[in-house]
């Protein structure tokens, strides 16, 4: 019994191997299929990729396009861009891939649209300052040109004008003739002074003013006398004159001023200009004067404060006597200076028959004419009216 129970269990334990043995093949056998399956279906999804994404697979290029192909981006979209450089179909492109390289050209195309919109402007602005150079530069040249031109119209209407005094003819049979001169007078002991020299000079008397009230009555007892009439000179100088005439006021100003003076000085004719650098180089200015001046029976004196008076043109237009004076005496308050000075007039006055000397109630300037009394024998002292050309 035993016996036979031990070939039962020998026999069935073959075969349990057997079925085992078999389900493992099958199970491998399945596996590998499957494997080959899913490696099948790989190979036919790389068939489909582009050849170009291949072969930069396998040279190992990068994706992202170089700098140069940035620039030709900027006319395009970065689509177009994208599918142009890689021919890559409809249903195989990379979107995340896209976006990201759409992004970086972005920042890039911007950055570069900013440098040159900067540079468009610092350009613009250069060009700018270059042209406002330019209009400065010609502008410049053009107000040269035109100061030149007044300057050289004046030069030709100074010469082109002529008066008494530019046609007289000196008879150097006579005696030379000076008149000199002595402005800003306002008190009686300047007076005195003068006259007690023993020869002609002509005072020019300051109109009144507080600091001087009686200049006009101390005038009248003279048988001859001028008014020192005040002019607007330079900013520079200082110690104006109470009611100086300036270049801005009206006909109506300056004619009630000289209507004042014909009634300080009812017996004077000549009047001369104290200071006066500013207004008689304005011609405006001094077309107002000489109106004025003509009406009240005034004849202009030049002291001729600058060069460029245009005193002798509106004497001509207002048919005056154009007299200017030749020389100051006393720029300097030395001796030896305005002897030399006065000489100096003298010497003029022996050339053309006559000459106009400017001094001022100065000490120094007294003392010389009172010691130079010897220095006229050869020349006549004479007051403004006795000049030979009028």
């Amino acid at each position: 019994m035993n016996k036979k129970k031990s070939r039962k269990r020998t026999n069935i334990t073959p075969n349990k191997k057997l079925i085992n043995l078999f389900l493992l093949i099958f199970l491998i056998a399945f596996l590998t299929t499957i494997a080959s399956y899913f490696t099948m279906k790989n190979k036919e999804a790389v068939k489909d990729i582009p050849a170009e994404i291949k072969i930069q697979e396998i040279n190992k290029e990068p994706l992202i396009p170089k700098m140069a192909e940035i620039k030709n981006f900027k006319e395009q979209s970065s689509q177009e861009f994208f599918e142009e450089k890689f021919d890559i179909k409809e249903e195989h492109k990379f979107e995340e891939y896209t976006k990201e390289l759409e992004k970086v050209i972005d920042e890039k195309t911007e950055m570069e649209d900013s440098i040159n919109k900067e540079n468009e402007i610092i350009q613009k602005k250069v060009e700018e300052i270059k042209e406002e150079k330019l209009k400065d530069k010609q502008k410049d040249k053009s107000t040269e040109n035109t100061k030149e031109a007044v300057k050289t119209k004046e030069k030709v209407d100074e010469k082109s004008i002529i008066t008494n005094k530019d046609t007289f003819t000196y008879d150097k049979r006579s005696k030379p003739r000076i008149a000199i001169l002595i402005d800003d007078v306002t008190t009686q002991a300047q007076k005195d002074k003068i006259l007690s020299m023993g020869y002609k000079i002509n005072m020019a008397f300051l109109p009144p003013t507080k600091t001087h009230p009686d200049s006009a009555k101390i005038a009248q007892s003279l048988s001859f006398h001028m008014i020192h009439f005040p002019l607007q000179a330079s900013s520079a100088f200082k110690g104006e004159e109470i009611n100086t005439l300036k270049i801005t006021d009206s006909y109506e100003t300056i004619e009630k001023r000289v209507k004042q003076l014909r009634e300080w000085y009812p017996n004077a004719v000549y009047t001369n200009n104290h200071t006066g650098s500013v207004f008689t180089e304005n011609e405006e200015a001094v077309d107002k004067l000489f109106r004025a001046l003509k009406k009240y029976n005034f004849i202009f004196v030049d002291s001729r404060t600058s060069a460029k008076s245009v005193a002798k043109k509106y004497a001509k237009k207002y048919d005056m006597p154009y007299i200017v004076r030749n020389t100051f005496i006393d720029n300097q308050q030395n001796y030896d200076y305005i002897q030399k000075q006065l000489k100096e007039a003298i010497e003029i006055a022996k050339r053309q028959g006559y000459a106009i000397a400017i001094g001022h109630p100065h000490k120094v300037t007294l003392e010389v004419l009172k010691e130079s009394k010897h220095l006229f024998k050869d020349v006549e002292p004479i007051f403004i009216n006795q000049l030979p050309y009028l």
